[in-house]
């Protein structure tokens, strides 16, 4: 499949990759974004991957409170050193989590945080929702993993799409701070709170 220049710009901000890996990344993963990352990480080409393994204590917990104090979100965003915890870069960002969690509710930071028996429970509903709606036996496996990939897309942050920009995730806009501010960049943990009830991760 033809890969444009828009593409190849978009995976080089989020990687730092060179030019020339971007495409021939894009290619291999036939356009594919996520599984072109994980291209250039098994290359050990992306920055952001490299930078994954070091060390961030530091940072900033930005709170943010929504709709005359009926939502308040309070998240803890880490880095390497203090100089760049101080950048207006970082705080942006900081900023820019905390109204995505106030906005989408997310219920856990990444796919990985979702305990396997909550991921069981939903393959099973899946499964019998397709089932029920007359699907062949041979598509329902494939039903079933694309509903999965749905609820983690909706119920993470990290593979929420941006409130601002749908072509973007957050894990997109932090591999792109981490390119530009040069250190490993995680969201610890946040809770969210709506009046009248509560649901946090830590």
């Amino acid at each position: 499949m033809a890969i444009s220049t828009e593409q190849i710009k978009e995976l080089r901000a989020a990687t730092g990759a060179g030019i020339l890996d971007c495409r021939k990344a894009l290619e291999q993963a036939n356009g594919d974004f996520e599984k072109a990352i994980d291209v250039l990480r098994e290359k050990g080409l992306s920055k952001a991957a490299k930078r994954a393994t070091r060390e961030a204590s530091d940072g900033v917990i930005e709170m943010y409170s929504h709709g005359n104090g009926r939502v308040g979100v309070m998240v803890e965003l880490n880095c390497e050193t203090d100089f760049v915890a101080r950048s207006e870069t970082f705080r942006t960002l900081a900023h820019e989590i905390a109204l995505q969690i106030a906005a989408m509710g997310p219920q856990y930071i990444s796919s990985d945080d979702i305990p396997a028996d909550v991921l069981e429970r939903e393959r099973t509903i899946a499964r019998k929702q397709a089932l029920d709606e007359g699907k062949p036996e041979n598509v329902v496996d494939r039903i079933v993993e694309g509903r999965l990939k749905k609820f983690k897309d909706d119920g993470c942050l990290l593979n929420q799409t941006s409130i601002r920009d749908d072509k973007v995730t957050i894990q997109d806009m932090i591999n792109e701070a981490v390119v530009s501010l040069g250190e490993n960049i995680i969201v610890r943990r946040f809770v969210r709170w709506t009046l009248g009830e509560q649901s946090s991760v830590e």
